[in-house]
């Protein structure tokens, strides 16, 4: 903890609150507040853009993104969040009369459920329903459910309700045997826990930043393998597209053949400078660093929480970053507002509480935590 220590003075919200909601909004650092300033100020002041500093820019937030995953540069595209990265590979994959789709549509997050239940509703494919498995998709429950048609296989990297973590590398195994896309809604786990999609076997990754990554609402990031980016069509297109971008006199319309064939026009250049600092900060915290201790947190709490007499999960098995909790004596809703008004915050899912640590959390704070619910539940309140 030594190490993370250094950076709990980045995070203002520390000062006022025990802030265990990353799985929800995370609160962002100084430096990202300080990145979005710089850049708006310049803006203000020059007024004159400089295309060459936006795009170098955007480049070194592309780099630190790929090196966060696991990918090249070339395979990762800006996007406006996870919803929208997702929707690209619905939309622009060269589906085939008899494809089908396998998704857990009773556990997922509805990200990655509409594109899919869109797709069948219009006839492109049919979709197979994946049965969770305590919460989760695990390779035994993603087989049973998929057929001979099956070209994409939807998972959550975690789960959002539950914070199940998801067995990538077994899916990969899975997919790679049978020729099937792995399309991964990464939202819930990177900037939290380590992750390779090459060693893993993703195809297909979408995140926004305003989580995890402790970055900006309204941008994040796909990964896009190689193997596949020629078989998506962008169904939005525009100068970026293209592979002369930049040259506005010609119309040369031929598809770049990389990732950035997503990136349909004027980059948000703004959110990307809070964003690419925000990957700054995680690389230099060193991001096997970050999930040993938040797993640490999460266990500590978890045994603070059970001599509470609450319940927790998900499994030992595939908890890491994020514990949901409940009592049997105190409805969820009172013990999340009992839990806030001593300066707590957390979410509610599916009537658990979900607790959610990063970074600059400490085990003081999981001790407050425990207080804190046994204040409630002796005043009811």
């Amino acid at each position: 903890m030594s190490h993370l220590r250094s950076f709990r003075d980045e995070f203002p919200v520390a000062r006022n609150f025990v802030f265990l909601n990353h799985a929800g909004v995370g609160p962002t650092s100084r430096r990202v507040v300080e990145a979005v300033h710089r850049f708006m100020d310049s803006l203000a002041t020059v007024g004159r853009p400089s295309f060459e500093d936006w795009e170098a820019l955007a480049d070194e937030c592309r780099a630190r993104f790929a090196r966060l995953v696991g990918a090249e540069p070339e395979e990762i595209a800006f996007v406006r969040n996870t919803s929208h990265g997702l929707s690209l590979l619905a939309s622009g994959l060269d589906w085939r009369a008899g494809d089908r789709v396998a998704a857990a549509t009773s556990v997922e997050y509805p990200s990655n459920v509409y594109p899919w239940m869109d797709l069948e509703r219009r006839g492109t494919v049919a979709l197979d329903r994946i049965e969770g498995d305590d919460g989760t998709v695990t390779p035994e429950t993603a087989a049973a459910a998929m057929r001979p048609g099956t070209r994409v296989l939807a998972v959550s990297s975690a789960q959002y309700a539950t914070g199940a973590v998801t067995d990538l590398t077994g899916l990969g195994e899975l997919c790679r045997e049978r020729g099937v896309v792995l399309c991964v809604d990464g939202i819930q786990t990177v900037g939290a826990l380590p992750l390779d999609v090459k060693d893993a076997g993703v195809h297909f990754l979408s995140a926004d930043s305003h989580k995890w990554m402790m970055g900006m609402m309204g941008i994040g990031a796909v990964f896009v393998d190689r193997s596949i980016v020629r078989r998506v069509h962008p169904p939005l297109l525009g100068w970026r597209s293209t592979t002369e971008a930049f040259d506005f006199d010609r119309v040369h319309f031929e598809l770049q053949d990389t990732a950035g064939r997503f990136e349909e026009g004027s980059l948000a250049y703004p959110l990307i400078a809070g964003f690419s600092e925000a990957l700054a900060l995680l690389e230099e915290a060193g991001i096997e660093a970050v999930a040993a201790h938040v797993e640490t947190l999460v266990d500590d709490l978890a045994r603070r929480l059970e001599a509470l007499g609450c319940e927790t999960g998900p499994t030992p098995a595939q908890r890491r970053h994020i514990l949901v909790f409940r009592h049997p004596g105190i409805d969820g809703e009172r013990l999340l507002d009992g839990l806030g008004e001593r300066d707590v915050v957390a979410s509610l899912r599916r009537g658990w509480i979900r607790a959610s640590p990063h970074l600059y959390n400490t085990p003081e704070e999981m001790e407050q935590v425990a207080e804190a619910v046994r204040d409630v539940l002796r005043s009811g309140r």
